[in-house]
């Protein structure tokens, strides 16, 4: 479920729709979690699905560490890709904001952490790195588990209206590593290796 102070609204021609915040959205909120309505589609099943309904699918799902495809059933899968995101997955399926997000401020994730099936470029934001990558997790998530890390005390300090929705043994695991950073899940564990899957 994506925090509820957002919505959808069409941001321009080239983005296209995305997910903005409404209200102030503090760092370290719990921005999105992934809950019992979000929809998991094995991969085996892909191909025998509607080709409708497939490129629906691969639009607006991600890839999750055991190669399954996660349909967000709210507003979250408008959440568009940048570079220089607001928000931040987690090991411990939720998200953060790893800044502070004004209104009217959009919520982006780093594409790089969602197991992307082929490379693809994306918008110019006058960064270093101009291509999602299917390996991006890879050569990243030290940066990144760096990252939460650093942000992760902030998590305990805000209102967090989304905390009902994440599971209690990712919130304790959660709040020991939060006291014991060497303890904190990497985001390497978020990574799905094709060839690893590749049936014979």
């Amino acid at each position: 479920m994506i925090h509820t102070d957002t919505e959808v609204r069409f941001i321009n021609a080239e983005k296209g729709y995305g997910l903005v915040a409404t209200k102030f959205i503090p760092k370290g909120t719990i921005t999105w979690v992934q809950d019992d309505l979000d929809q998991i589609v094995e991969r085996e099943k892909i191909p025998n699905l509607n080709p409708f309904i497939r490129k629906h699918l691969e639009t607006y799902s991600f890839t999750n560490k055991n190669g399954d495809l996660v349909l967000c059933w709210d507003n979250g899968k408008y959440v568009n890709h940048s570079f220089k995101p607001t928000c931040f997955s987690t090991a411990y399926d939720f998200e953060i904001a790893i800044r502070d997000i004004h209104p009217g401020e959009e919520l982006t994730d780093d594409y790089g952490y969602l197991n992307v099936e082929e490379p693809f470029d994306v918008i110019d934001e006058g960064t270093e790195r101009k291509t999602v990558y299917p390996d991006d997790i890879l050569r990243f998530h030290e940066d990144w588990d760096l990252l939460i890390k650093e942000v992760s005390p902030k998590v305990l300090e805000v209102p967090q209206p989304l905390i009902d929705l994440v599971p209690a043994k990712n919130w304790n695991e959660f709040l020991n590593a939060v006291k014991n950073l060497n303890q904190m899940r990497s985001l390497l564990e978020c990574y799905y290796d094709p060839k690893i899957n590749v049936t014979s």
